[in-house]
């Protein structure tokens, strides 16, 4: 499936995620359509931005990507593999994306330490001394120890999306989806996310030096200028591939547009 014309060349790695005339329903209502027609490719390095208003289908697209939503119609493969035959035998690809919500959906009655430990704990089958060691770097890494012995109710909101990341990035995933990453975030911790994402992007230690691939919506567009980062828009049910930031269609594209002046509406979708 080829990108729009105006785009940078594709780079050559193997597609990892790709949707092809998929509508996106919405998790609440299936039988409610909120995306017509997703066709879109990530390809393995590469970093994505989904821009659009509140609740106009982002949250839903990356459900999909994640295969926590079956698409109804079309196809949805995430590394080769079609979401809609998912089931226990494919587990092991499932693992291989991570996952955060909006506002960080962690369990309330588990410490931050326990809710980054759970997939430790179901899918690796770890003896404990081993969880804890694992544990203890991710929180070091992304400066939560200090929260660590806390439940999420006692931690403020951007401590408590940095926990939803490390729980995310405790599998090491090699596809990582972010709802809304930087929504609230102060601008100390706006840039602390870029940057770390970055590393993420270029390949950083705890993955062995392997790079990770990432998605991130987002309705807020101004933090993720970067001349290497691809970018795709939603808007009133449609969702639009737009290249690179400096890009004709990214400059031209509406629901950008309003997003940088800070008057975009959401439509009709909720998600």
């Amino acid at each position: 499936m080829p990108f729009n014309s105006n785009e940078r060349p594709m780079n050559d790695s193997p597609v990892i995620l790709e949707m092809c005339n998929m509508p996106v329903v919405a998790l609440r209502d299936t039988s409610q359509v909120v995306l017509q027609n997703v066709n879109w490719s990530v390809r393995q390095g590469e970093f994505w931005v989904v821009a659009g208003p509140q609740h106009s289908g982002k949250s839903d697209l990356l459900l999909h990507a994640a295969g926590l939503i079956t698409p109804a119609e079309g196809v949805c493969r995430v590394f080769g593999c079609d979401t809609r035959t998912w089931n226990e035998s494919q587990l092991r690809e499932r693992l291989r994306v991570g996952l955060t919500f909006a506002e960080g959906k962690l369990f309330y009655h588990l410490t931050i330490a326990e809710n980054v430990a759970l997939p430790l704990k179901y899918h690796r089958g770890l003896e404990a001394g081993e969880v804890a060691r694992q544990v203890a770097a991710l929180l070091e890494w992304l400066e939560l120890t200090p929260w660590a012995g806390l439940t999420p109710v006692n931690v403020p909101s951007a401590w408590r999306q940095r926990a939803a990341l490390a729980r995310a990035l405790a599998l090491q995933p090699e596809l990582l989806l972010l709802d809304n990453p930087n929504g609230g975030l102060t601008l100390r911790h706006r840039r602390w996310l870029v940057n770390f994402l970055d590393q993420l992007w270029r390949g950083h230690e705890f993955f062995g030096g392997r790079p990770l691939t990432i998605v991130a919506a987002t309705d807020d567009l101004h933090i993720w200028e970067h001349p290497e980062r691809r970018f795709a828009a939603v808007q009133q049910g449609t969702f639009s591939v737009l290249g690179a930031w400096d890009g004709e269609d990214f400059r031209r594209n509406h629901a950008v547009q309003e997003l940088l002046s800070g008057v975009a509406e959401a439509g009709p979708a909720k998600t």
